[in-house]
């Protein structure tokens, strides 16, 4: 039972990880939006971002090639561990345009706040 729980990956939204210890190197999934005029491109295939559920934000740094759909605005999940400085170095990236590609509490909370785009139904991965 014990190995297995490494192997977990417990999603978490940008607000939970915001005002909970999560703990540092541990893996975890979180679900948001892009936020808008948060992508950068460092060097080679590097892209920083930051996932938003428009109360609290997470910095992400991302080294491969995104997602076509992955854009400012649009959902995106992203799988990853967390740095001592809170900055999520991300291993995969999802983007998604509807709630069955995102975990129900990200959709759900996105939902509430009224940041949801709905009527879109196709998603890719970013490790295909």
């Amino acid at each position: 039972m014990f190995a297995l729980r490494n192997e977990v990956v417990f999603f978490q939204t940008p607000s939970e990880v915001a005002t909970s210890q999560v703990e540092v190197g541990r893996r975890i999934r979180i679900g948001g939006l892009v936020e808008a005029d948060s992508v950068h491109k460092g060097g080679g295939e590097t892209i920083s971002f930051a996932v938003t559920d428009m109360a609290h934000s997470v910095k992400v740094t991302y080294t491969g090639i995104l997602p076509d759909l992955f854009r400012e605005g649009q959902g995106v999940v992203v799988e990853g561990a967390l740095t001592p400085d809170g900055i999520l170095v991300a291993d995969t990236v999802f983007a998604k345009h509807d709630e069955n590609y995102m975990p129900p509490e990200a959709a759900e909370a996105l939902k509430q706040s009224g940041h949801w785009k709905d009527g879109q139904t196709e998603a890719v991965s970013g490790q295909e």
